[in-house]
């Protein structure tokens, strides 16, 4: 597995790189947001680690112009510690959200979470269709891919894991605290508004209308589902 490390303090870059390349992960390094979406474009990385405040390209708009062109996992670390900032992050792209100073055996366990996250493909018994179509949208399980009449969409894996959990229980309403525990984990802290945030992501990418939805669809009061 190939990571990339993004953080303007070098000490902690030399740091964080010694501690993932014990875990024999290969790890490439760089100290600016500019660069950073550089070596997305043109690295075969599996996951990056990129700080949020750096001077010039900021973490947010390096994830946001990753984004634009990888559906690459992105763990944000930063050392703020606020639920905007966190909401935020998920805004622009992020996946998972590690606030400094951090536990570096909490952040290898994230990162190994979110890698197998990524690169996990349900056995036969649990999703025997390999394609699933409805209403215009179709999820390839085995490329983890998105399209919308025929047009493959970019989406993060959070992104995808929500839009398949809904499709493939077509009209089951899940409340936000569902939805948190089962794509995010039980672990998870942060607030359920971090759903929202997806949906509303994900409706700018696969609904025809973002503002009249009429696939991803919120039953007030309660939580989202998936129409045909």
């Amino acid at each position: 597995m190939k990571l990339l490390v993004v953080d303007d303090e070098k000490v902690l870059v030399k740091g964080l790189k010694f501690n993932l390349e014990q875990e024999g992960y290969t790890v490439d390094v760089c100290y600016d947001g500019a660069t950073a979406v550089e070596m997305a474009r043109m690295g075969q990385y599996d996951l990056i680690l990129m700080d949020l405040m750096m001077p010039g390209k900021d973490g947010l708009t390096a994830s946001k112009e990753i984004r634009e062109v990888s559906n690459i996992p992105i763990i944000m670390l930063t050392a703020r510690d606020e639920e905007r900032d966190k909401l935020l992050g998920f805004e622009y792209g992020a996946d998972d959200y590690i606030t400094k100073p951090y536990n570096i055996l909490e952040l290898k366990a994230r990162v190994r979470a979110l890698l197998r996250r990524a690169s996990i493909t349900p056995p036969p018994e649990e999703e025997p269709a390999r394609k699933l179509t409805m209403g215009g949208i179709t999820l390839d399980f085995d490329r983890r891919s998105a399209f919308l009449d025929g047009r493959e969409v970019n989406l993060t894996v959070k992104e995808f894991e929500l839009i398949s959990l809904l499709m493939r229980n077509e009209g089951k309403v899940f409340s936000r605290e569902n939805l948190l525990d089962i794509i995010w984990g039980h672990d998870y802290y942060g607030e359920e508004r971090t759903v929202d945030v997806h949906v509303r992501r994900l409706r700018e990418k696969i609904e025809r209308n973002p503002a009249h939805p009429e696939h991803l669809v919120t039953k007030w009061g309660v939580g989202y589902f998936f129409r045909k």
